[in-house]
């Protein structure tokens, strides 16, 4: 636990493990961008289209009007404040560095990422598909406090999930894929709630909340609140994200990448930090089962075309696909397509 930042003294300078050389920590570009803001009470036909065309364009885009209610999301960030402001007594037995643990606290990096760290702390969660299966042993290791937190976090995970699945079954009708593509092990196996804490910092032009990464899952929908933080790879540029109030972004994973055989990217992005304001940040990431083989899908490869990408189970993706390089050209988690050329050569 001492390593937990929100619980260690206000620090005058970056302790030296989290710096990061100039060189690998270019700028973001002057100004806020507004993603693309998609209004999911729009014609079918229309919202279609505009997922379509946001995720060729930046693979992240912004939903609002999605159908989780207010007070479900104010919920969910009043409750994750509390957890954070819970004495390290109340929360020491959450804490591990075990990565296999699919339940724990920790601080730092998910990431491989040859020693280097990062000005975050983590409440990572597995939350099971099913709503009624939370007493399984998935969920045995969640926090028994705050009190209320159990019921709140499911209420949240079952509902924006649901947001998520919409988004993929109006994408299967944009991309021609049938309606139900991803209804089955590409969507099913436990989702993951991530509740980051980045605390101020003292330096944020040293160190990141989140190295430069493209996620691992297959869709992921992230509430970032009102604090700047997330940043995007854009035409070769790092962009500052605006904030909209009630939105989820909503960004497409490697695994989307795969199955659309690259007609959508997953697009790199990074957190930065702040000198005085704390940030927390809630992403949910809908994931295949571990079993599933994830591969494009025939509608997209056409007659007698060439899949770019290898079918590989989903837990074997995650093991090869396992770490992020900072300073290299080529990010192991960026141009799949490529990386998975030199492999198999």
């Amino acid at each position: 636990m001492e390593n937990m930042l929100h619980l260690a003294p206000s620090l005058a300078r970056v302790p030296d493990c989290f710096i990061i050389p100039p060189d690998q920590l270019p700028p973001a570009t002057t100004g806020v961008v507004s993603l693309p803001v998609i209004d999911m009470s729009g014609s079918h036909d229309e919202v279609c289209r505009a997922i379509l065309d946001a995720g060729k364009e930046y693979g992240f885009f912004q939903v609002v009007n999605h159908g989780v209610p207010e007070q479900v999301m104010q919920d969910m960030e009043a409750v994750c404040a509390e957890f954070y402001r819970l004495p390290a007594a109340d929360k020491a037995h959450l804490y591990s560095e075990d990565k296999t643990k699919p339940n724990r606290l920790f601080s730092g990096t998910t990431y491989n990422t040859g020693g280097d760290k990062y000005w975050m702390d983590c409440l990572r969660l597995a939350c099971p598909v099913t709503v009624g299966d939370a007493g399984d042993a998935t969920s045995d290791g969640w926090p028994d406090k705050p009190r209320r937190l159990r019921e709140v976090f499911e209420r949240f995970v079952a509902q924006s999930r649901g947001v998520g699945m919409r988004v993929l079954r109006l994408l299967c009708d944009a991309a021609g894929l049938r309606a139900d593509y991803f209804d089955g092990k590409l969507s099913r196996g436990d989702a993951i709630l991530g509740v980051n804490h980045y605390p101020p910092c003292p330096d944020p032009a040293a160190t990141l909340g989140l190295p430069p990464h493209c996620d691992r899952n297959l869709i992921t929908l992230l509430v970032t609140g009102p604090v700047h933080g997330l940043e995007v790879l854009h035409a070769g540029e790092w962009v500052k994200v605006q904030h909209v109030p009630g939105a989820f972004v909503v960004n497409f994973g490697l695994q989307l990448e795969v199955v659309t055989n690259g007609m959508l990217k997953s697009v790199e992005h990074r957190v930065m930090t702040n000198a005085a304001l704390p940030r927390t940040a809630v992403a949910l990431f809908i994931c295949p089962t571990e079993d599933c083989v994830v591969g494009p899908a025939e509608e997209l490869v056409g007659d007698g075309g060439t899949p770019c990408y290898r079918a590989l189970r989903f837990d074997e993706f995650k093991r090869i696909y396992a770490t992020v390089k900072l300073g290299s050209a080529l990010n192991l988690t960026t141009n799949l397509k490529n990386n998975q050329k030199a492999d198999s050569m």
